[in-house]
């Protein structure tokens, strides 16, 4: 699966923006959408749990949907199947983020496109965790 065409150059300016609402979030603490989340808390990330099964997660409110959150969001960094992205995309465009990242092994073309039609930076089969170790 390819990913986006940002240069690192994007991907640094992407990395820059600290509120990030991450979609499917994980009380498992063996999986990624736990362990790439709390990684991005130990480095000054403002992390917004999204998961409708949780209170908490990492002592964190646990928001059962994007909409509900109230503050402004910078990043919406998506753990949830390729086949379940465009519901989650449709909910994001009505908060604007400035991005919507999909995490490693997630890519919908239709959810790309409409999330960049509303003037959304997309990233897509990309980790935050090992594009940070990466570039920073």
């Amino acid at each position: 699966m390819e990913c986006d065409s940002h240069t690192d150059d994007e991907i640094k300016q992407i990395l820059a923006l600290k509120k990030v609402a991450v979609v499917g979030m994980s009380k498992n603490e063996e999986k990624a959408a736990n362990y790439v989340p709390k990684y991005l808390i130990s480095q000054g990330y403002d992390v917004l749990p999204v998961n409708p099964t949780a209170q908490t997660i990492l002592d964190r409110k646990c928001h059962s949907s994007i909409l509900d959150i109230k503050e402004q969001i910078d990043i919406v960094d998506v753990f949830r199947p390729s086949d379940q992205v465009l519901s989650v995309v449709q909910e994001a465009i009505k908060i604007k983020p400035k991005v919507i990242w999909l995490q490693e092994g997630i890519h919908n073309l239709e959810a790309e496109n409409l999330a960049r039609n509303a003037g959304i930076k997309v990233v897509f089969n990309r980790c935050m965790l090992a594009e940070h170790q990466r570039l920073f």
